[in-house]
C-alpha cells in the first residue's frame, strides 16, 4: 500500500484554505455556533436520544454509523486529512440534513409556517445546509489536488492514503 504525504511546499498556492499562524495550509472546515449547534441537535434526534419515539424494530437511518461517528466531532471547526474521511463527514452530514429537511417539513405542517417550532427548525435545517455545501465543496478541492498530484482520479485506496496537513 502506498501512502502519500503531501507538505505544504509541494502544493503551494494550489488552494486556498484557511492558514494557521506556522504558515501551513489546512483542510479545515469552520464551522460557527449555530451551525454546530444545528449538527449536533440532528444527529442527536436521528440517532433517537433526544426522542422516544424510535421502534426497536424500525431499519436504523441511513447514515447512523457516519452520524455517530461525527458526532464526537462537533465541538468546534472539522479537520479531514484524507478525501475518505471527508467522504465520511459527508455522508453524515447529508444524513442530518435529510432528517432536519423531514422535521422542517413536519414542524410547518402540523403547526403554522411562522409557529416558533417551525421557524426553529427551519433554521437548524439553513444551518446545517450551508455546512454540506462548504463539505461538498472541500471534497471536490480534495478530489481535484490528489489529481494533481497523483496524475489520476482518486481511487478508494488512494483517498485513504492520501494525507492531508492537519
Amino acid at each position: 500500500m502506498r501512502t502519500y504525504i503531501f507538505s505544504r511546499g509541494e502544493v503551494a498556492g494550489l488552494l486556498s484554505h484557511d492558514q494557521s499562524p506556522s504558515g501551513r495550509k489546512d483542510m479545515i472546515l469552520r464551522c460557527n455556533f449555530e451551525e454546530l449547534g444545528a449538527l449536533r441537535n440532528g444527529a442527536h434526534t436521528l440517532l433517537g436520544e433526544r426522542s422516544g419515539e424510535r421502534s426497536p424494530v424500525a431499519a436504523p437511518p441511513k447514515g447512523r454509523e457516519e452520524v455517530e461517528g461525527l458526532l464526537p466531532r462537533l465541538t468546534g471547526d472539522l479537520t479531514m486529512e484524507t478525501l475518505a474521511d471527508q467522504r465520511r463527514v459527508l455522508k453524515g452530514v447529508m444524513a442530518i440534513v435529510a432528517h432536519l429537511k423531514e422535521e422542517m417539513d413536519l414542524s410547518v405542517l402540523t403547526t403554522h409556517p411562522a409557529d416558533e417550532s417551525a421557524v426553529s427548525s427551519y433554521f437548524f435545517y439553513a444551518h446545517a445546509l450551508a455546512v454540506l455545501q462548504r463539505v461538498s465543496d472541500l471534497g471536490q478541492e480534495m478530489e481535484a489536488l490528489i489529481e494533481v498530484v497523483t496524475g489520476a482520479p482518486a481511487t478508494p485506496e488512494v483517498a485513504a492514503t492520501f494525507r492531508f496537513p492537519s
